[in-house]
């Protein structure tokens, strides 16, 4: 983990029908990603971090990397991960890509719950993401991942607890607590603003989304959670990605709607003896947002 390295820009897939075809005149005028003129932005800060709320490391045949964010929700298994669809796609199946580590709370080197393992075959895409891809299949972008114990036998919510997992509330929500681990930062970030409904105007990345306005989200925070304070602790609403893979600035982030196909997904992820959902392909993710994507 000392050796690894924030995740560069990445080699996408190759494109699907819908996002290799020439941007249209409407596509092309679908500039409003990004804040509102005079729009008051939240100022993010950095700090120690949340238990529930991590980071991935992974590693293939060229070494070790870190990316992206995630938050441990409730599971009747106590050992559940929620973050991006195209943070996770490239892990799942029964032959990953890559190979994942999940580490709660991780800030300035430390690794204060230790690691756990996601399993083999134990990533959940939406078969609607898989298919579609990052920008078509935009309101689909969340996925699962079911971690092994760590070395002492431990199940990651015994370890740190787990967030409430909502789904079909809506849009609107106030306040909203937002955290993520920028790419190459030692601590992650933290900020407090509301979600409010977003409606695509861009046809290649369709789709009903959560807006927030937080400053400083770049890349590395996809998949990291959005929290409303509930009795005794917090609930995840929504997760950074989704519309233009969370969004083009560092201003505005996004989250797809979380409904009944987030649920219907949680429910493949907790039921027993399941495998993940086969996402096949590279991590469709720019690691920076300079360059255009979370």
């Amino acid at each position: 983990m000392a050796a690894a390295r924030p995740v560069g820009p990445e080699v996408a897939a190759p494109a699907t029908p819908a996002t290799s075809a020439a941007p249209t005149t409407a596509a092309a005028a679908a500039t409003a990603d990004g804040p509102r003129p005079g729009e008051f932005i939240p100022a993010s800060r950095s700090f120690d971090g949340m238990p529930q709320a991590g980071t991935f490391f992974w590693t293939d045949a060229a070494g070790t990397h870190r990316t992206c964010s995630g938050s441990v929700v409730r599971s009747p298994g106590r050992d559940l991960v929620l973050s991006a669809g195209h943070c996770l796609i490239g892990a799942s199946g029964t032959s990953p890509a890559r190979h994942l580590g999940f580490v709660p709370q991780y800030h300035d080197g430390l690794l204060p719950f230790g690691i756990f393992p996601v399993r083999t075959n134990g990533v959940y895409v939406p078969q609607q993401y898989a298919e579609l891809g990052p920008h078509a299949g935009a309101a689909y972008d969340f996925a699962f991942a079911v971690t092994e114990p760590d070395r002492d036998g431990r199940r990651i919510q015994d370890v740190v607890g787990g967030f409430e997992l909502l789904t079909g509330t809506g849009t609107d929500h106030a306040p909203v607590r937002m955290t993520g681990y920028p790419a190459g930062a030692r601590k992650p970030l933290e900020c407090l603003s509301r979600t409010t409904r977003w409606v695509s105007d861009d046809p290649a990345d369709p789709g009903t989304f959560e807006r927030i306005a937080c400053d400083g989200f770049v890349g590395g925070t996809s998949g990291g959670p959005m929290l409303v304070p509930r009795t005794g602790g917090w609930a995840v609403i929504g997760i950074i990605g989704g519309y233009h893979t969370g969004g083009n600035t560092p201003q505005i982030s996004y989250s797809a709607s979380f409904g009944s196909a987030t649920r219907a997904l949680y429910e493949a992820a907790t039921s027993p003896g399941a495998d993940g959902h086969a996402g096949a392909g590279p991590e469709r993710r720019a690691a920076r947002r300079t360059a255009g994507q979370r």
